[in-house]
């Protein structure tokens, strides 16, 4: 029937909503996990340590750590500077500090995209899947008060089979819908966090280029 129909198909793709989410939903926890992980190693090892050029060795195997990246693109630029390209007036040591600014504005903005990756399609279906669920209930409710209307029957074993079925749409999309609205609000406020580390870390840098390879 058209009713079985409508609700299958809201059924299917209310189904791939949820599937899709929660494949990012289990991604994206085990990567966010990671990072914040290895961005605490990092900062850990970074403030233990006297040389940057081993740090920088030691980012190879932080790859998945924002602030690792963040610092290994202003160790390039500085390395230019350290190696003399940049050095000598102070409006070309000033001029030196801008790029490896630049470098670290860069690179964080970089990581937070790669870090916003697959999180909109959690907001996409905390803000669909409702509307799929309510189209398929509006559709079969609509088709069964035709069928009634057809049969001239009007008596509740011939209303509520159409009807329950079609109210079932409506309880899978929010389904789909909740867990990932949950999760975009979740790793939304993680990245916001690793967000403001990189700001905190690049302003850190900066000034310990300013103290020992600007003078």
């Amino acid at each position: 029937t058209y009713t079985s129909g409508a609700v299958v198909l809201a059924f299917l793709v209310l189904a791939a909503f949820s599937f899709i989410s929660w494949y990012i939903i289990g991604y994206k926890a085990l990567y966010l996990r990671r990072a914040r992980r290895e961005s605490q190693e990092f900062l850990e090892a970074f403030w233990q340590s006297k040389r940057l050029d081993a740090i920088f060795q030691l980012t190879d195997s932080m790859k998945t750590s924002p602030i690792s990246q963040v610092f290994r693109a202003g160790y390039i630029e500085l390395s230019k500077l350290k190696t003399g390209e940049s050095a000598g007036t102070m409006g070309s040591q000033l001029g030196a500090l801008e790029n490896v600014d630049r470098a670290l504005r860069r690179a964080a903005t970089l990581e937070v995209t790669n870090l916003e990756k697959l999180i909109p399609f959690l907001a996409t279906t905390g803000s669909t899947a409702p509307f799929v669920g309510l189209f398929g209930t509006v559709w079969g409710i609509m088709n069964s008060f035709i069928n009634i209307g057809s049969s001239e029957s009007a008596t509740l074993a011939t209303v509520a089979p159409g009807i329950a079925e079609a109210l079932i749409a409506t309880a899978i999309g929010l389904v789909a819908a909740i867990p990932a609205v949950m999760a975009y609000n979740f790793f939304s406020a993680h990245i916001r966090v690793l967000s403001s580390e990189m700001d905190s870390f690049s302003a850190d840098f900066l000034n310990i280029v300013k103290r020992h390879f600007l003078k």
